[in-house]
């Protein structure tokens, strides 16, 4: 049966073996296993044959305790540091949050854009624009996604809210304050993949430390990307996929366009784990799935080049 052409941007039931979570993050296999034994801090699944497997989840939690690690703190208190955004998140909770989520997928069923225009604004009127998107847009994409997968919802209320969202970050994308510094990295999609969602919000994430991003939409060739990139004056591309791509994209297609591209490229959502080892033999850096982290990673390897 041949692959679906589009699935839920919030689907994610991926989980990676040790090997491909130490290169992802840079902690080695040893530490993961110390971290999990003698701290508790992670909690991969286990296959039949005992291999560990980390979902998504875990990985975001390795990212954020090499986050607490670099402030400096002890491996001893880290649990504890953990823990604290847990409970603020538990407060949050209790808020008005599972609220608005539960009118939004209520508006979405009906394709109320009046009601999500209406949740949407009250949110924005309390809190951050960050806070709105970590804890009430991204939460209702996994929910439309879930709801998707098991028959109770539809394509069609997924596409609804994906346009919303596309538009509200989009139009935050366009008026953000422009700066003329720092290196210049263009965002494109892989093959297939036809959410922007993640790209756009990686394109703010990048904006906000210090980068300028050229972004293209999706579906745009993958064989145009390097003489983009260097009309664009841009210091690195950056790939992002949650949909494996067509077959030999990872294999002829990417490794190509590394080449005639001459500057550093990125890959990074779900297809990135999966496509870890052909993505790292074309050539190119693997980043998963932690927006944040990634835009770290990539600051970092870009920090001595200049501008164009």
């Amino acid at each position: 049966m041949p692959r679906p052409k589009s699935r839920p941007f919030a689907e994610s039931g991926d989980f990676f073996p040790i090997r491909t979570v130490s290169h992802l993050t840079g902690v080695n296999s040893v530490t993961l296993r110390a971290w999990e034994r003698r701290h508790g801090l992670i909690k991969p699944q286990r296959t039949l044959g005992g291999h560990r497997l980390y979902g998504p989840a875990q990985i975001e939690v390795i990212h954020r305790i090499l986050g607490l690690l670099e402030k400096g703190l002890p491996i001893s208190q880290v649990e504890r540091a953990l823990a604290a955004p847990g409970a603020q998140r538990g407060k949050l909770e209790q808020g008005p949050w599972n609220a608005y989520r539960d009118r939004i997928v209520s508006a979405v069923a009906r394709y109320d854009d009046d009601e999500l225009e209406e949740v949407y604004s009250q949110a924005l009127s309390l809190y951050p624009i960050e806070t709105v998107t970590d804890d009430l847009l991204l939460p209702v994409l996994q929910e439309l996604g879930r709801r998707w997968k098991s028959g109770e919802g539809s394509i069609a209320e997924e596409h609804f809210f994906s346009i919303y969202v596309r538009n509200k970050l989009g139009a935050r994308l366009h008026h953000r304050t422009r700066t003329r510094t720092g290196p210049r990295i263009l965002a494109a999609c892989l093959p297939d993949e036809q959410h922007e969602l993640g790209l756009l919000i990686f394109s703010l994430a990048a904006h906000e430390r210090g980068l300028r991003v050229v972004m293209l939409a999706a579906q745009t060739p993958l064989e145009e990307l390097a003489l983009a990139a260097r009309r664009a004056r841009c210091n690195a591309i950056v790939l992002s996929s949650t949909l494996t791509p067509p077959e030999g994209v990872i294999a002829a297609r990417l490794p190509a366009m590394v080449k005639a591209a001459g500057v550093p490229v990125f890959v990074g959502g779900l297809a990135s784990l999966r496509e870890r080892d052909g993505i790292v033999a074309a050539g190119a850096e693997v980043l998963g799935t932690d927006i944040p982290a990634g835009v770290e990673r990539i600051r970092s390897a870009l920090g001595h080049v200049a501008p164009l």
